[in-house]
């Protein structure tokens, strides 16, 4: 990576009225909407570790490998895309049981610091709030 490139992170966390495994789960399955992975054009899709994905949508192509799966807690993959001007960045989700249900927090981290990475935050809010829609909300005091 270019050492001068400035570098930005993002967090997001999301309240989910289902159990940590559940949840780790539905993120990993193509089938569930609200996952990135639901909507695509072209999706190759192997959730292992060292696995690799192609996801193709709305002719953005994006790349990524798995380099964490620890079921329920965690999952940990590389990003890049157009928006990361090719750069590899990381994509971070921890699952935490919150009385049952779950505190889902995505991080990515290692973005260019310019606008096309700052539009991840409309597309991870926007799964983000799919996910929580199809699993279930519940506002937080």
């Amino acid at each position: 990576m270019n050492t001068n490139l400035r570098t930005m992170e993002l967090t997001f966390e999301r309240h989910i009225l289902a159990h940590p495994g559940e949840v780790f789960d539905a993120w990993l399955n193509p089938a569930v909407p609200g996952t990135p992975w639901y909507e695509n054009d072209t999706l190759i899709f192997n959730p292992v570790l060292n696995g690799l994905f192609y996801w193709l949508i709305r002719g953005n192509p994006h790349y990524g490998r798995f380099t964490v799966l620890d079921r329920p807690h965690r999952i940990q993959h590389t990003w890049m895309s157009r928006s990361t001007l090719g750069y590899e960045s990381n994509v971070t989700l921890t699952f935490r049981e919150d009385d049952g249900d779950t505190l889902l927090t995505l991080v990515h981290s290692g973005l260019p610091e310019d606008e096309r990475a700052r539009a991840h935050e409309a597309g991870w809010n926007y799964f983000l709030d799919k996910l929580t829609s199809q699993l279930g909300s519940a506002a937080r005091p």
